[in-house]
Order: C-alpha cells, then structure tokens, then sequence
C-alpha cells in the first residue's frame, strides 16, 4: 500500500494561482503513471491529469476542461508529483487527489481542498 499526503490547496480569487503537491510513500514511484484527480459537491471524482514514467517520456494528459491552465510535472527523486494551477475558475472548486493511474483505490489520500471564490 502507499501512503499519499497531498498539500497546497486553499482560498484563491478567479485568475488566482495555486501549486498542488503530493509526495507518494511506499511505492517505487518512477514506476507509476501518475495523476491528480478533483472532487467536487455533488460531483463524481474526475480525472484533470496524468503524467506517465519517464522511460515513456513523460507524457501528460489533461481534462479539455484545464488545459492551457494546469500543468502536471514529477519529481523522481522525490517520490512527488505536482499540479501548477493558474487562471483558476470558480469550477476548479474541488477537493484534489494524487493516485496512479489506474486508480488504487486502497491509496487515497486526505486530498487537500481548493476553493477559487471572491
């Protein structure tokens, strides 16, 4: 089983940045596709990106829906995966999660909340 502590998350204005981390324990991280998932109110959980492993290039995939605003990177060394935010919208309201791709459903993590609110 891994362990996955996310940070990062809080209260931002619209056009507002945030930088999302999780740091992965347990695993032989480089391994993993990797991703971040958000969970809205009343939403199911969705997937807004993924990052493969570096011997596939690390490649990422992105939600239409934060294209061009997000961007996922890794760190290897770290056992971390981050998520940059920028031009946050009211929808990005979420609770995020980092976990592989496919899902692991026993790794959920608390998750860490990102409220894009004036």
């Amino acid at each position: 089983q891994v362990q996955l502590v996310e940070s990062g998350g809080g209260l931002v204005q619209p056009g507002g940045s945030l930088r999302l981390s999780c740091v992965a324990a347990g695993s032989i991280f480089s391994f993993y596709t990797w991703a971040w998932y958000r969970q809205a109110p009343g939403k199911q959980r969705e997937l807004v990106a993924s990052i493969n492993r570096e011997s596939f290039g690390a490649r990422t995939n992105y939600a239409d829906s934060v294209k061009g605003r997000f961007t996922i990177t890794r760190d290897n060394a770290k056992n971390m995966v981050n998520l940059q935010m920028n031009s946050l919208k009211p929808e990005d309201t979420a609770v995020y999660y980092c976990n592989r791709v496919p899902i692991v459903n026993t790794d959920w993590g608390q998750g860490t909340q990102v409220t894009v609110s004036s």
